[in-house]
């Protein structure tokens, strides 16, 4: 716990007026206050020439709170000076919520400090940028979550500069580890988490570096927080910018984008702002572009509604989301969740696999549905697919990403999603033999595109029509997938080459798979069975 402050009250104005905050006084008068020891110093020295006063921490209302990692590296540590704990996990600490992984600034020998804690944790160490002395510990706790630990020198003079060289006023806090209750915020950071905004720390901060434009958006949706209206200045005046931004850097920010709440809202606000030239500028390209079956007006704001209601329908379904009163809750959402439900654990598994290390699943099938009317505004060789396909390979997703977000635009509109009544055996066999696990989400973003066709107000017979199907494909996938979706072999190729004195080649896999479909419609069960089916075909 931190030491009881001993600062009386000042005059009618209470003393935790000042909380976490530094104040200069003389005697039982407050004459000066600051981010930092040296603002509330310069403050006071400002009217006070001659006087010296002293200068104290006022306690946050809640002592700050952080990480178990954190007190590890505390510890690790405890000899050494001035390394401070810097950018999120001080605003998270402020904000009282969870954060992983740490950022540590110091003076001078960050990769020697980073070896030291890495050795000392038994965890792995990256040299980053060996010109601004940056390494990186990676640790991997016993359930598999990696956290990472950063650690560099100042970037600029002193620690001050370096807080002024960040983004947002938010990230721009810090704590020296050896007093880590005593907070440093020379730009307001805590005030402007207070008053829930996004502001940058500097005039130049979105010019310097254009990707922190899709940063404030991000940081606005993920704490609800407004952007202010100077900052959406500065973001349209620097947006262009975002064209020399690798698209790595580009990928990332973006998928925690889709991946914050309100994937939709924040798709908005960037159109609104200007990035969507630079980051989509192929979804742009729907405004006014309107279909006839269903009715819709425009493919844009359609596309930004199976966006809405896709993340809607996933956090309904996913295990471990908190069934508040909130906006998006609706009957037709609701029937969902009452006909899917059983099945929360798995699709909650499902959105939450990564197909690579380091980033979610879930944002890739976000953009799925960003992107799965794209193929309606057509292309000069006629495979407007093609677009979307072009899109996620200029972000430089890897080739599992690829092919799983090309395998959803594809199948999207299968025909055993328009079948009336439950399908049959044979028709989800083959279904899923064209999509494998990628049916799943196609099964899913047939929801979001029917609640964003039709509304909330949506036919429930229409619905419920569509549920009967995919209760029966994830029926199919996650109960019965021995004997549904993968039924053991009954001969290997090799085999049945020798048996019926046929060439390896495309006659060999056909005769495989009708084999296959006669086990699925229960008309082979046995080898003896699909001996008599060769003998008879």
């Amino acid at each position: 716990m931190p030491k009881e402050n001993p600062l009386p009250e000042n005059g009618s104005n209470k003393i935790s007026a000042y909380a976490g905050r530094w104040v200069a006084r003389l005697k039982d008068r407050i004459v000066g206050q600051g981010g930092t020891p040296d603002q509330a110093l310069n403050a006071a020295k400002s009217t006070r020439h001659k006087e010296n006063p002293q200068v104290s921490f006022v306690n946050t209302n809640s002592p700050l709170s952080f990480s178990p990692l954190f007190e590890q590296v505390k510890d690790i540590l405890s000899s050494e000076k001035s390394v401070y704990l810097v950018g999120g996990a001080i605003r998270d600490a402020v904000l009282n919520i969870p954060s992983h992984d740490l950022d540590f600034a110091l003076p001078k020998g960050a990769q020697k400090t980073a070896r030291k804690v890495a050795n000392a944790l038994q965890a792995s160490y990256y040299s980053l940028d060996d010109e601004h002395e940056a390494g990186r510990v990676v640790v991997v706790d016993e359930a598999g979550l990696r956290q990472i630990i950063d650690f560099a020198v100042f970037r600029g003079e002193d620690l001050e500069a370096d807080l002024r060289g960040r983004d947002f006023t938010i990230n721009a806090m810090a704590v020296d580890i050896q007093n880590p209750q005593e907070l440093l915020d020379p730009l307001g950071g805590i005030s402007d988490l207070f008053y829930k905004q996004i502001r940058p720390c500097s005039e130049t901060s979105f010019k310097d570096d254009p990707l922190r434009t899709l940063r404030a958006v991000r940081f606005a949706a993920k704490f609800k927080f407004k952007i202010l209206a100077e900052s959406k200045k500065g973001i349209r005046d620097s947006v262009s910018g975002l064209e020399n931004i690798s698209p790595e850097r580009i990928r990332d920010e973006v998928f925690k984008i889709l991946n914050a709440p309100n994937p939709g809202t924040s798709l908005r606000v960037m159109d609104i702002l200007g990035m969507m030239p630079y980051v989509f500028p192929e979804v742009i390209q729907l405004k006014g572009v309107g279909q006839s079956d269903p009715p819709i007006n425009d493919l844009w704001e359609y596309s930004l509604q199976t966006v809405k209601y896709l993340d809607i329908i996933l956090r309904q379904l996913d295990i471990h989301y908190k069934h508040e009163n909130e906006d998006g809750g609706n009957l037709a959402t609701g029937l969902i969740a009452e006909r899917l439900g059983r099945y929360r654990q798995q699709i909650t598994d499902h959105i939450k696999k990564e197909l690579t290390t380091e980033r979610d699943y879930r944002p890739l099938l976000i953009l799925a549905a960003l992107y799965h009317a794209v193929e309606k505004i057509g292309s000069k060789d006629g495979l407007s697919r093609d677009l979307a396909r072009e899109r996620v390979k200029a972000l430089h997703l890897s080739n599992a990403e690829i092919v799983r977000f090309s395998t959803i635009l594809k199948y999207q509109s299968h025909s055993i999603l328009s079948e009336e009544g439950n399908p049959s055996r044979l028709d989800i066999y083959r279904f899923f033999k064209e999509t494998d696990e990628a049916g799943v989400s196609v099964a899913l973003l047939s929801l979001g595109k029917l609640l964003a066709s039709f509304g909330e107000s949506v036919d429930h017979k229409k619905l419920e029509k569509l549920l009967v199907v995919l209760r029966a494909l994830l029926e199919a996938y996650w109960e019965n997938y021995e004997t549904d979706i993968n039924p053991p072999a009954l001969f290997d190729g090799k085999e049945l080459m020798e048996m019926i004195d046929l060439p390896e080649g495309p006659k060999i896999g056909a005769l495989i798979e009708k084999i296959r479909e006669g086990q699925i419609i229960g008309e082979i069960t046995s080898k003896e069975d699909a001996i008599k089916f060769i003998q008879e075909n």
